[in-house]
């Protein structure tokens, strides 16, 4: 039984890693490709991980099955949403309709030479601010 239960588990997580390998593929642009990846990447890598921490059986292979899972689902989100904020600012547009962060972060260029990177301009935070920090 348990057999057929990480089977199972494990036949699962590589199906949701096939459709995020194919949602690479086939989404037309940045964002939806990496909310593809994220979101079956992930899924499909969490049952493949039960699958092995059950079949291994020990209570140190589901201890390790069990972090390694909760690695992927804090690192994950936060990974995917600052990958697609720093495609927003660098000018990454994405495929829709209505962009409804366009005009909201505006980004400031300085003069070749002066060592200081670009920087993006938040909202709710006046320019002096940004210039201290």
């Amino acid at each position: 039984m348990i057999v057929f239960v990480t089977g199972l588990l494990a036949l699962s997580g590589a199906l949701l890693m096939l459709i995020a390998a194919v949602g690479l593929l086939r989404m037309p642009d940045f964002y939806t490709r990496m909310q593809a990846a994220a979101k079956a990447g992930t899924l499909g890598i969490l049952l493949i991980v039960a699958a092995t921490g059950i079949t291994l059986g020990s209570v140190s292979a589901l201890l390790h099955a069990f972090l390694a899972s909760l690695f992927f689902v804090l690192t994950t989100p936060v990974a995917a949403h600052l990958l697609g904020r720093a495609a927003y600012l660098s000018g990454v547009r994405p495929w829709v309709l209505q962009d409804e962060l366009a005009g909201r972060y505006h980004t400031q260029t300085h003069e070749l030479g002066s060592g200081r990177a670009p920087t993006a301009s938040l909202p709710g935070i006046d320019q002096a601010e940004q210039a201290s920090s």
